[in-house]
Order: structure tokens, then C-alpha cells, then sequence
């Protein structure tokens, strides 16, 4: 099936993203051709065209953490590169941890009995019932919220009160994996400045287009990332911005305007510890399933016009006219009645 037609008959995809045009001989190769020849088969296959472009991997989410609450001394910081998932330390102040939960936004008051209802609270509420101390969240601080908490603090060695100071949890919206760290170990705490930066641990690809092939890449259309080891991936592109870059130079060759894109990785896990190495990414443009396909270098140029290829049974040799479809780097999809899937077409032997 089709997805949508984005090549001439004599024009694919290369790797560097541009176009390939091949030349064909302007008339048919002589039966007495000094050229040396092989056969291939006629084959029956699935074809794609693919455009390749240049993108890194990295981390989805840029977050900073800063601290809250009362001033302390920081006692214990993360080392950048360290991944931090839901209930452990990220850092310590008066070595005391303060834990990471997950939430789209920060907490801005303790945590306790009297408190009004809010999204703050069904964070909380969240948190505690995905680590098993709590059966259901309801955005209300109630008794069962109490006694949710001090079940978490009594398994976390933590003073069993039924509340949370401000500060004692920092809110990101999922696991981190620090980037940078700023603050300094020994130094007095400082609510409202940054301690660290960090990223979600979802690998991503970030990717440059060519303003003027942005029409061959859509959002949701399946990728193939080739990693630093050669490993080869899936994935699939998540988003491709409505805006430009500005204009930057390319290779000596002038300023070049780019669009950005994202793409997610089938499993993220693959690009693990490869932050900004570069990668290249194959988009499948247009694919053609069942079809035909001779190799490309079978093809002639016929002098009335099209295109043909010789078909070989024994030392019987056959010029049949071709009509031509989807063109890859080394085959093309053809048609004829004269053709059939096993038959043999002469190709050149070098």
C-alpha cells in the first residue's frame, strides 16, 4: 500500500538526504554488447524509500531541583550521571535525605492534619499509594493520609510524625538523571537556589531537517536509528516543530536553515549512557508491498521512450518494455506481463 508518492522515476532517497539520480543508457544495450553480463531473479518483495538525517541522542525534560523549606547544612549531594528513582535520596540536609516523589509541579506547604484539599495533597496521596502505603488518593489530607505517612517514614528511618515538612520531599515529574551539580558540599541551604539540574531518563533523538525536505517527515512516521556501535533500532517520530532554526553554517557551504524534530526510541533503554552521541536517522518516506523489483542496473533506456530490461531463459535473451515504480538504492519496482516473479534479468557483472 502506498503512503504517499514523493519520487520521479529516476530519483531516491540517498543517505545524506538529498536526491540520487540514476543514468541510464539513452538506448538499448545491443545484442552483440562486448559488456560483461549476469543474471539476477525477479523477486517479489516489500520496498521503502528512505531519507537519512543527522541527530544526537539525549535526555527528554530539562529539570532543576531547588530546595525548600528551613536553612541546614548539605550533608551528601549526587554524583551527574546518577539516576534517581521515586523514594530515594537525592539529596541530604543535616543528614537528613530529602526524597524524590513524582508531580508535575512543586510543593509550596507542609503536609498535615487541617490543610485544604488541593492537587499538592493528591500528589502526595499518589506517591504513598504507589509505594504501598496508602490504598487510594483523594486529594484531602484525612486520617488515612496520616497514617500513610508515618507507615512511609517509619520504613524509611525517618521520625514517625503523620506530617511532611516543606522540603523533606522535592517534586519532579518522574525519575532524574543529574546533569549538573551546582551546589557545593558543606555550604549553608539557600531555598530558592538551584542544587543541581537533571533530565528524565527517557532517551530521545534530537533532529535537524533541511527546511526543504521537512515535507518527506511527519509526525508518527517510523525511524530507524543508527547507533555510534552500528546497532540498528526503531523508533518513531514524535515531533517535528512549525518553526525554524535560525540559519547556521553548514560544512563551509553557507547558512543552512533547519527545522527541529524529536524522536522517541521503541526502547528507550537502548540509547542508556550515549548522552549526546551522534546518530543518523532513516525515515521511511514511501513503502510498496508485494511489488515486483528488479536491481536498478537492469534497467535500459528505451528510444521510444521508458524503459525495459532483458529477460533471460538460457540462451534465449528478450527486450521487454517495463513500466517503472518505486525507485531504492539497489532496486525498482517493475511491471509488465511479460515479467513474473523468478524470472532471470540480465545485469551487468561488475
Amino acid at each position: 500500500m502506498r503512503r504517499r508518492t514523493i519520487l520521479t522515476a529516476a530519483a531516491a532517497v540517498t543517505a545524506a538526504g538529498g536526491w540520487l539520480a540514476w543514468r541510464l543508457p539513452s538506448s538499448p544495450v545491443p545484442a552483440s554488447a562486448e559488456v560483461p553480463t549476469a543474471t539476477a531473479k525477479v523477486t517479489r518483495t516489500d520496498l521503502s524509500t528512505i531519507t537519512q538525517v543527522s541527530g544526537a541522542l539525549g535526555y527528554r525534560g530539562d529539570y532543576t531541583v531547588i530546595p525548600q523549606g528551613a536553612g541546614g547544612t548539605l550533608t551528601a549531594l549526587p554524583e551527574p550521571g546518577k539516576v534517581i528513582a521515586r523514594d530515594e535520596p537525592v539529596f541530604e540536609v543535616d543528614n537528613r535525605p530529602v526524597r524524590l516523589f513524582y508531580a508535575d509541579r512543586p510543593a509550596f506547604r507542609p503536609f498535615t492534619a487541617g490543610m485544604t484539599a488541593g492537587l499538592d495533597v493528591r500528589a502526595l496521596e499518589d506517591n504513598l499509594a504507589a509505594l504501598g502505603h496508602l490504598a487510594a488518593a483523594d486529594s484531602r489530607f484525612t486520617t488515612a493520609t496520616a497514617t500513610a505517612i508515618r507507615r512511609w517514614q517509619r520504613a524509611t528511618g525517618q521520625a514517625v510524625t503523620g506530617r511532611v515538612e516543606l522540603g523533606a520531599i522535592t517534586f519532579q515529574p518522574g525519575p532524574i538523571r543529574v546533569t549538573t551539580v551546582t551546589a557545593k558540599l558543606g555550604s549553608a541551604l539557600r531555598g530558592g537556589e538551584p542544587l543541581l539540574t537533571a533530565t528524565s531518563t527517557t532517551a530521545v533523538v534530537t533532529i535537524a531537517v533541511p527546511a526543504g525536505q521537512t515535507y518527506l517527515i511527519h509526525a508518527g512516521d517510523r525511524v530507524t536509528v543508527t547507533l555510534p556501535d552500528h546497532r540498528k533500532v526503531p523508533g518513531r517520530v514524535a515531533f517535528l516543530s512549525p518553526v525554524a532554526d535560525a540559519p547556521q553554517p553548514d560544512n563551509g557551504r553557507g547558512p543552512q536553515v533547519t527545522v527541529p524534530g524529536l524522536v522517541t526510541l521503541d526502547d528507550p533503554q537502548v540509547g542508556a549512557n550515549l548522552d549526546r552521541a551522534p546518530v543518523q536517522v532513516g525515515i521511511t518516506d514511501e513503502t510498496v508491498t508485494a511489488v515486483l523489483a528488479v536491481p536498478v542496473t537492469a534497467l535500459v533506456a528505451l528510444a521510444g521512450g521508458g524503459y525495459g530490461v532483458y529477460k533471460r531463459a538460457g540462451a534465449v535473451r528478450a527486450l521487454i518494455a517495463v513500466t517503472t515504480g518505486l525507485f531504492t538504492d539497489t532496486l525498482v519496482e517493475v511491471s509488465s506481463g511479460d515479467l513474473q516473479e523468478g524470472d532471470e534479468v540480465e545485469v551487468p557483472s561488475s
